[in-house]
């Protein structure tokens, strides 16, 4: 891979990339009956958004290409997030007018993939979306954050010049997606609060009505 073309810090893309590689083979295996668009339609705005990723280091995270990354990934958690509250819809249709035509185990699988990808799109949206994004942060820009995380309370010599990555919104996602609830970073702005609601209500959902079910087919 080329070194970036400035000594200018960056964050890392390589978690964000593999995140989306799996968001993308979650919805590839989603069964037929509970997929609205053709298997290969995801595709497009994935590789669109992995080559506006590319570019950050390629061109030393310039702000114009910055601002396409931004851009492209919000609209790829848009679209992704759209097609898991349809997916997630025709499953519980399919539980409700046919039940007969999805097992068991297609049901539990395809719960399995509606959870993970619920998870893995919030987490892209909060990285992107907290303090005006991951090179703001690193920059130490003046911003309010939309997350207050434990670490930036604790002493200026514990854990000097701490600054949230994406692995840290993962671990806020999947526990907003467990808990139903904040655990370690509590939201402070209005959006945050209301995608934190939106992505539990995803998970309980999905939780009580199909994975209930699976495991009731299951066990029969």
């Amino acid at each position: 891979m080329k070194k970036p073309v400035s000594a200018r810090p960056i964050e890392s893309r390589w978690p964000v990339a593999l995140t989306i590689l799996l968001v993308l083979g979650l919805l590839t295996v989603l069964p037929d009956r509970v997929r609205f668009v053709p298997v290969w339609a995801p595709y497009i705005p994935g590789l669109t958004v992995l080559g506006a990723m590319a570019m950050v280091p390629l061109t030393g995270a310039k702000a114009r290409w910055l601002r396409v990354e931004r851009i492209v990934l919000l609209l790829f958690c848009v679209l992704m997030g759209f097609a898991t509250l349809v997916s997630l819809t025709y499953l519980i249709y399919g539980i409700i007018a046919r039940s007969a035509e999805l097992d068991g185990l297609q049901l539990l699988t395809s719960s399995i993939a509606v959870w993970l990808v619920n998870v893995l799109i919030f987490s892209l949206l909060y990285w992107q979306i907290d303090l005006g994004g991951p090179e703001v942060r690193i920059h130490h820009r003046q911003s309010q954050p939309d997350w207050l995380f434990p670490q930036a309370d604790l002493p200026e010599g514990v854990m000097p010049h701490w600054r949230p990555t994406f692995i840290d919104y993962l671990f806020l996602a999947y526990n907003t997606a467990t808990a139903f609830s904040p655990t370690d970073a509590l939201p402070l702005t209005v959006r945050a609060k209301l995608l934190m609601m939106l992505q539990s209500v995803i998970s309980l959902v999905n939780i009580l009505v199909v994975v209930s079910r699976a495991i009731n087919i299951l066990g029969s």
